[in-house]
């Protein structure tokens, strides 16, 4: 790479000699001053052609001035199939095959942040081996109901948990030279009626929940492009909403990167121009960039832009702006000489992929039967089509093109060995991994299914059942939200049946989301596995036989019932929303969601309202124990610019090595209704072996005490008395002190 550096300097040193030096192609020169030299020297329509598509996942650069496009690809989980260049059609390409990372949700159930870190560098080297700049992710929205059908793709239902574990995943991405994508910005917490839902929330809620994650982003990892979302605020369609982009995103938060649209996401030329969007994507065209009606060059952000910039309806100040954020994150990127080389399909990402797949699996219950020894059963079945079922298929946009998928059934087969007496039931069909209509399985096929595996349970002496959701449409799919809070496919008869032949029995499942579990007291053992990408069988193998010990924790509250969700409460006002009648085009709303939960969203509604959840957000089991001590704290009194540090002792009790959450939750004692009784604001995760103590200590500032006020526009902190809580979940409440806010 020195090297490299050094003939590119030495070249550009050779024309910056000439006349007309130019700075801009010059990489060791300040990032502003490239900026500068490079604007000065583009056409009016050259700082118009970079605002919009020139295909379906590029913008254009200047060729002229040789700057380079923005090449641009669906991430989070891994690149994209290569697509044609003005089609959705694939492009069938024969090295496009990538590596499938585990889903976010897994990802944020490791509550791990170096495991983030290296998540977001092994991602962004298979971008960089693709030739891709920008990776259309993270995401970060809030899992507000286990409705969303793209809650997959998000990291829970909190703020705070959310933040953490985006920025390590960005920072070491965007070191890579691959720019970090954020979205959907904002409020897209749902999928039903995306393009057309004004969702209706208080400045304390938006503040305080939902645009908590992305603040944190932007101020402390300096992500380099953000995506808007589809749905409308304030009346107004966030890929073009001024309140949003400028005066929160741009103004407030100072963020200096570009804000791309959502894939059609773009309405208007002057809501568009003024309202903040740097780049229009994906606006509804037929992909030709000619003999057609509507072109690249049509955008709204492309022609009619530039007439209105020429008739003085719209300053060029304003396209200088946007062509800065442009230029900015093309030098940041696509120019950058110390972009990786990135490798594609390494072992590294797949030791990766398994790492953190292991790390986010949870263990919901078990009684003793896992561990799995080789050897201990004679005849071992393994029912349920999500065993078999390539689940890095489906779901929308994060669709992958694998070079390998090791399925469940593959991975437990290895790892109990050739000897082991293993047979499969299906157990039930579940259609094709499609994202628009649902196939329909007729009632003769499921019953053959079921009862053949009823059959074959009556053999066994240990069942392990591989269920859950998948990302077929109106499942774990986008453009669509789940129909039911149920597990489909009348997976909970086949699971209940299949206990009444045999008692033990272990259940996987995966999934985006939260879901009933009425059988839940038949199962011996029970683990949730979200998405686990191209390791898969072998992380879900690693833990059943304890190669791995089980660590993670849920990164939302699983409730017994939809009913006992807060959104819940409100009825079909705060979900799916009231349909507003004649509001049917593409620039009316019509569909109003109103938030009317606030901030009641997930464990704190829970907590705060005393009802009892199935799991609580937070929790997972292990093959070890670990025992608290008494938190310490060294002092009792915090004022306003100072800290008090509180400590608490955990020791491994168990016989194996293990790593254990620590979770620290704040709230204030004597709080008013409109506030949650309690708020994650920090966490640890320690690794003990058998026996060994650790001290872990949390430092805590009045930032942490904060909330919004809406009077003030700002956030501030009550004078008061504070409860700590330390302990291993948002119900775990054996261990508190109080604290005095001065």
């Amino acid at each position: 790479m020195k090297i490299k550096n050094l003939i590119i300097t030495s070249l550009l040193a050779l024309t910056a000699n000439t006349a007309g030096a130019q700075i801009y192609l010059n990489p060791t020169a300040p990032l502003e001053k490239r900026i500068d030299d490079a604007l000065s020297r583009m056409t009016l329509h050259e700082k118009i052609n970079m605002l919009h598509a020139q295909s379906k996942f590029t913008s254009a650069g200047v060729p002229r001035l040789g700057i380079r496009q923005l090449n641009m690809d669906d991430g989070p989980h891994g690149v994209r199939e290569e697509l044609e260049w003005n089609s959705w059609s694939p492009a069938r390409w024969t090295n496009d095959y990538v590596v499938a990372f585990p889903s976010l949700t897994c990802l944020a159930a490791t509550w791990n942040r170096s495991l983030s870190s290296l998540y977001g560098k092994s991602v962004s080297e298979e971008f960089a081996f693709r030739g891709k700049d920008v990776m259309l992710g993270p995401g970060t929205n809030i899992a507000r109901t286990p409705y969303n059908g793209r809650a997959f793709e998000y990291l829970g239902e909190d703020p705070y948990l959310a933040g953490e574990m985006l920025v390590p995943y960005i920072k070491a991405a965007q070191s890579n030279g691959i720019a970090c994508c954020l979205k959907h910005f904002a409020l897209n917490d749902m999928e039903t009626d995306r393009f057309t839902n004004n969702v209706n929330v208080s400045e304390r809620a938006l503040n305080e929940i939902y645009l908590a994650p992305f603040k944190k982003a932007v101020e402390q990892a300096h992500v380099w492009t953000i995506m808007g979302s589809y749905n409308l605020w304030l009346g107004q369609h966030c890929c073009e909403n001024d309140s949003l982009l400028n005066g929160i995103l741009k103004r407030k938060w100072g963020f200096d990167g570009a804000v791309i649209s959502d894939w059609g996401g773009t309405f208007s030329t002057m809501e568009a121009a003024l309202g903040g969007l740097d780049i229009e994507m994906g606006t509804d065209t037929d992909g030709k960039l000619s003999e057609a009606e509507f072109t690249y060059n049509d955008y709204f952000m492309a022609k009619p832009l530039e007439e209105l910039v020429k008739q003085g309806k719209i300053s060029e100040e304003v396209i200088n702006d946007k062509a800065r954020r442009v230029l900015r994150t093309i030098f940041r990127t696509a120019m950058n000489p110390n972009k990786t080389n990135g490798s594609l399909c390494s072992e590294s990402h797949y030791d990766a992929c398994r790492a953190i797949g292991e790390e986010g699996i949870v263990l919901l219950k078990n009684t003793g039967i896992l561990p799995l020894r080789k050897g201990s059963y004679k005849h071992i079945l393994v029912v349920g089509d999500n065993a078999v079922r390539s689940l890095t298929k489906g779901g929308g946009s994060s669709e992958l093109k694998t070079l390998r998928d090791i399925s469940p059934l593959d991975g437990i087969k290895s790892a109990l060995g050739e000897d082991a007496n293993i047979d499969y039931a299906q157990g039930y069909e579940a259609g094709r991994a499609r994202y628009n209509g649902v196939d329909k399985i007729s009632p003769a096929t499921q019953k053959r299914l079921h009862d053949e595996a009823i059959a074959k349970a009556k053999n066994a002496d240990l069942i392990i059942f591989i269920g859950g959701l998948n990302k077929n449409c109106r499942q774990d799919c986008e453009n669509g939200d789940r129909e039911s809070y149920s597990l489909p496919y009348n997976q909970d008869k086949l699971i209940s049946d299949l206990a009444a032949v045999q008692k033990n029995m272990v259940v996987a499942t995966f999934g985006g989301n939260a879901f009933a579990m009425p059988w839940l007291g038949k199962t011996k053992a029970m683990l949730h596995c979200w998405y686990l990408g191209s390791e898969a069988g072998t992380a879900l193998a690693d833990i059943l036989t304890g190669k791995a010990n089980p660590s993670g924790r849920l990164p939302v509250t699983i409730a017994h019932s939809d009913k006992d969700y807060a959104f819940s409460q409100y009825g079909e006002r705060a979900y799916p929303g009231i349909k507003v009648k004649g509001a049917n085009t593409p620039l009316q709303p019509d569909r109003q969601v109103y938030y009317d939960e606030d901030l009641f969203v997930g464990y704190r509604h829970f907590s705060s309202h005393n009802v009892t959840p199935l799991f609580p957000f937070g929790f997972g089991l292990s093959y070890t124990s670990f025992a608290y001590g008494k938190p310490q704290a060294d002092g009792k009194a915090l004022s306003a610019d100072g800290s008090i540090k509180v400590s608490i002792n955990i020791k491994n009790t168990g016989k194996k090595a293990g790593k254990e959450t620590v979770q620290l939750y704040i709230g204030e004692k004597n709080a008013s209704k409109d506030r949650p009784r309690k708020e994650l604001k920090d966490f640890q995760k320690i690794e003990l072996q058998p026996g060994e103590s650790q001290k872990v200590t949390f430092l805590i500032t009045p930032k942490m005490l904060q909330h919004y006020s809406e009077q003030k526009h700002d956030w501030t902190v009550s004078a008061g008395t504070y409860n700590v809580w330390i302990g291993k979940n948002a119900a775990d409440e054996q261990h508190k002190i109080e604290l005095e806010m001065m």
